[in-house]
């Protein structure tokens, strides 16, 4: 087929990697946070989870809607129709704002209450009540950093996601030394001096991307003008709401079940908890090249769906998956056989690092069947079908969730077992999306 000519493995490695490095930057925040507070004690480890999964929970909205923002962004991207560009980033921000004053308000003031709902250990909820205090401010500067990764993702020229994580990363490492250990004359914060400082790294990344696009971005070609930065458009607003809401539900459904993993395993007890935190943290960033090959077939989708290429998309997505396949296969690979090595960068607790090698397995097996799930489901979402999506994946989380219940409370059974629902999860989620692509009819999808 001569336009899988221009989707070469290189084209396709040209927009991943700058994705993948951004992506490993801004997991510098979740790796760092764990080393320090993994050196401070079993509490704040605990804290740092649980007070990190429910703001990641919330964030997942934003994520969503920046998605399905970013499914329109590729399909006038590859229409050609770049001044229908920049008014969908701009209705995006205007509504995410508001989402943001809302869950800002109802996590600053009822944060104790639904911890309290969800945490049975009293120190550890009130850990966790005061880091979120501090790290809900991020929430402002989330808005726009999602919305500038869509933009840039949407029109795939991904190389400024590198630079703008860089300085988050950069930012946050060196302020959580100094905050958390109270270097430099500062007083030493603790758990509250991660949370600041994946703040102010937030804060950093927003400065470089508006610095970034008024100084590089060709505003008038892609539809930034001033008089749509005044007006909320409802028209439009309503057209992205109706791809977005979606994705919204999906991101927020899918992280709140894992939310749920982590309540199940507070409750086998603190020292459980801090095992599942840290192989959640190696789970996240063995995650990075998934995610950003993940990001690349739904955009690619959406490009070459509205280049009038449907036919094309199939050949496109199993590319993609070989591709995904082979790298995590070696990351894989390379963690079974120093899974000592990489444990003992969160933690020096002998204890903890041996309690997680048997989990660190387990992941590792989900780690193989995502590399292709998650290629397949998110180039069903890029194909502009997000209420299918989401059916689909909720399908499969309840599947996810009755396996917790069954494994972490009813039998109580080892972490590393519990950690078996990922492999469920992502092989139902591969069988649904192959099925869904093979069998549906999304090649006609007007968005």
């Amino acid at each position: 087929m001569q336009f899988m000519q221009k989707y070469t493995y290189k084209h396709i490695w040209n927009i991943s990697f700058p994705i993948i490095i951004g992506l490993l930057a801004q997991n510098v925040i979740n790796v760092t946070d764990t080393a320090f507070l993994g050196r401070v004690g079993e509490v704040e480890l605990g804290a740092s989870a649980m007070g990190g999964l429910y703001y990641i929970c919330l964030f997942t909205l934003f994520f969503g809607f920046s998605t399905g923002a970013q499914i329109i962004i590729g399909r006038r991207n590859g229409e050609k129709n770049h001044t229908a560009i920049g008014p969908v980033m701009i209705q995006g921000i205007f509504f995410l704002l508001l989402l943001t004053v809302v869950l800002f308000g109802v996590s600053f003031f009822y944060a104790g209450n639904i911890m309290r709902f969800m945490i049975s250990s009293d120190v550890i909820r009130e850990a966790t009540v005061t880091f979120l205090q501090w790290r809900i401010i991020g929430f402002f500067f989330d808005v726009f950093n999602v919305m500038f990764r869509a933009f840039y993702v949407g029109i795939t020229k991904t190389r400024i996601l590198t630079i703008s994580a860089a300085v988050m990363a950069v930012t946050n490492v060196g302020l959580d030394y100094v905050l958390i250990f109270g270097r430099l004359g500062f007083p030493e914060m603790g758990l509250e001096g991660a949370a600041i400082a994946s703040v102010i790294s937030e804060f950093a990344a927003t400065i470089f991307f508006v610095t970034h696009m008024f100084l590089t971005v060709d505003r008038k070609k892609y539809g930034f003008t001033r008089t749509r930065f005044g007006t909320i458009d409802f028209k439009l607003l309503k057209q992205v709401l109706a791809i977005s809401v979606y994705t919204m539900f999906q991101y927020f459904i899918s992280m709140s079940t894992f939310f749920l993993f982590f309540v199940t395993m507070e409750r086998q007890g603190q020292h459980t908890l801090a095992v599942a935190n840290i192989v959640r943290s190696i789970y996240i960033v063995m995650f990075i090249p998934l995610n950003a090959l993940s990001a690349t077939s739904n955009t690619l989708v959406s490009n070459i769906i509205g280049e009038g290429k449907a036919t094309g998309v199939m050949p496109l997505v199993r590319r993609i998956s070989r591709f995904s396949f082979t790298i995590m296969s070696i990351c894989v690979l390379l963690l079974c056989l120093f899974p000592r090595a990489v444990l003992s960068v969160y933690t020096n607790d002998a204890a903890l690092i041996d309690d997680s090698v048997l989990s660190v397995f387990v992941i590792s097996i989900a780690l193989v069947i995502s590399s292709i799930a998650c290629v397949f489901f998110n180039s069903v979402s890029g194909t502009g079908n997000t209420k299918s999506a989401l059916i689909l994946e909720s399908g499969v989380l309840i599947l996810y969730t009755v396996y917790i219940y069954l494994a972490g409370i009813h039998f109580k059974f080892p972490i590393h077992l519990c950690f078996g629902a990922e492999i469920i999860y992502f092989a139902g989620l591969l069988a649904g999306s192959t099925a869904y692509l093979r069998f549906a009819n999304w090649q006609k999808k007007k968005i």
